[in-house]
């Protein structure tokens, strides 16, 4: 979401305004923040900081460390590629590999066009489906390396 500067100043301000005074509000700020923006803007930190007079650093010293917060625009389709055993073991490391080399995303990263981001896990919890991959919030077990175009493809 591309908001003008003066836009993201109210967004931030709506969000903030119910935690003024309160304690415990950053963690429900900052998802808030994320459900609005996509992401946890730099400029919405700032806002955030100036505001509710808390430093910047503590502030990204909580969104850096719990996994949900996103410091960078993520892509519009999340690509999850389970690294458990039972995917290891059936070759998802070929099938993360294939998905790099088709979109020219990094691990942990989001391609330029913003059209997917790319997260390996841990487990999916899928094991008897290994290996799997999930797109935003569809499955696909027994996935291979040759079928992951046509699975890419159903997100362009």
């Amino acid at each position: 979401m591309n908001l003008s500067a003066e836009e993201m100043r109210k967004k931030v301000l709506e969000i903030i305004d119910p935690w003024r005074g309160r304690e415990g509000g950053l963690i429900p700020i900052l998802q808030a923040l994320q459900g609005a923006m996509g992401y946890v803007a730099e400029p919405a930190v700032k806002i955030v900081s100036e505001e509710l007079k808390i430093p910047m650093s503590e502030i990204y010293s909580v969104a850096t460390f719990y996994a949900q917060f996103h410091l960078t625009p993520r892509g519009r389709h999340v690509v999850r590629v389970c690294r458990g055993t039972a995917c290891h073991v059936r070759g998802s490391l070929k099938i993360l590999d294939a998905i790099k080399e088709q979109t020219g995303c990094a691990e942990n990263g989001t391609t330029e066009d913003l059209r997917f981001s790319l997260e390996p896990v841990a487990c999916l919890g899928a094991c008897g489906l290994a290996p799997v991959m999930v797109v935003d919030d569809q499955t696909f077990g027994r996935s291979a390396p040759d079928g992951v175009r046509a699975i890419l493809e159903q997100f362009l």
